[in-house]
């Protein structure tokens, strides 16, 4: 049987799993995580590795035991209730997660936080430092990603680098989040333009509640870098609800301030490819999974945050 004290043995930037389940109960059974199927003439178990889970998500028809939240818990594992495939997030203490309680987390990061999150100038400053990141790790990725560049993303096109050229230098000029948060928008419109010309999408708008396949996939994926973000900023101690640029419209919007860092680089254009390829929601999360690992989306978000929670004491 696992001791508790090994399940956090592999740390959080370098865990590899994220899990959607649905129509079955997860257990603890003989010191491990399961979920139970039922299938016409039996029934079947599975094992969650949970030591190498970030983030479980329960869909319809689910069930889950208070000793296996406990476990799950001990690992470090977040939890959300969520509808069929993985969207909308339904239920969380913690903006949409259910976070594991410790209180041994580390505090240097949040006291980091804290030093300069009361003063907007440097607020700004740290959401400015983070858009420069987002356009660094996209031009890092899609300029070395085969599978992308075989597709039509390639930093050599005029109008990708168009987007992010103005986009960095529109982001020094912004002089409040409102600004900030406008500009931004406009470049992730222009990269969903992007993306449906080169999948030969006619006619695409994005709207949450559409039900065609790249709109439900970019949902889907969103939700997954939620997972990743809410499971960096759980890890670092720092609560969810000290945004630099979300913070008016959401308790826990700093979840989404960390995860804007790697969605429009590994979901958007894969939303797109997968609508394309008529991909199944199985697929498309095999492909985002893949994309964190090949690109190492957690190690980049925890690096991006200790960073701005370091220095911040400086500003």
């Amino acid at each position: 049987m696992e001791q508790l004290t090994d399940l956090k043995a592999i740390l959080h930037s370098k865990r590899a799993n994220i899990y959607y389940l649905d129509k079955c109960r997860v257990m603890q059974k003989d010191g491990r995580v399961l979920y139970l199927t039922e299938a016409e003439s039996e029934k079947q178990y599975w094992n969650i590795p949970i030591a190498n889970t970030t983030v479980i998500l329960l869909g319809t028809g689910t069930s889950i035991t208070q000793a296996a939240v406990r476990m799950l818990a001990s690992a470090g594992v977040l939890i959300g209730f969520s509808g069929g495939g993985g969207t909308p997030l339904i239920a969380a203490n913690e903006i949409e997660w259910l976070s594991p309680q410790s209180e041994y987390r580390p505090t240097e990061y949040v006291q980091g936080w804290m030093s300069f999150w009361f003063e907007q100038e440097k607020r700004l400053q740290v959401a400015k430092q983070f858009q420069q990141q987002r356009i660094s790790y996209m031009q890092k990725v899609w300029g070395k990603d085969k599978e992308l560049k075989s597709e039509g993303f390639t930093l050599d096109d005029p109008d990708i680098q168009q987007a992010l050229t103005n986009f960095s230098a529109k982001i020094e000029h912004c002089t409040d989040v409102t600004h900030l948060l406008l500009v931004e928008a406009r470049l992730t419109k222009s990269l969903y333009k992007i993306a449906a010309n080169r999948t030969k999408q006619k006619d695409f708008v994005r709207q949450h509640d559409s039900m065609d396949d790249a709109n439900a996939f970019l949902n889907h994926g969103n939700y997954l870098a939620y997972g990743l973000a809410a499971t960096t900023l759980w890890v670092l101690g720092i609560p969810h609800g000290f945004a630099v640029m979300h913070g008016k419209t959401r308790r826990g919007a700093l979840v989404f301030d960390v995860a804007d860092l790697i969605k429009d680089t590994l979901i958007l254009p894969w939303a797109f490819i997968c609508a394309k390829e008529q991909a199944t929601e199985q697929e498309f999360r095999q492909q985002c999974l893949q994309n964190f690992t090949q690109h190492k989306a957690l190690d980049f978000m925890f690096d991006a945050v200790k960073q701005a929670s370091l220095e911040g004491k400086g500003l």
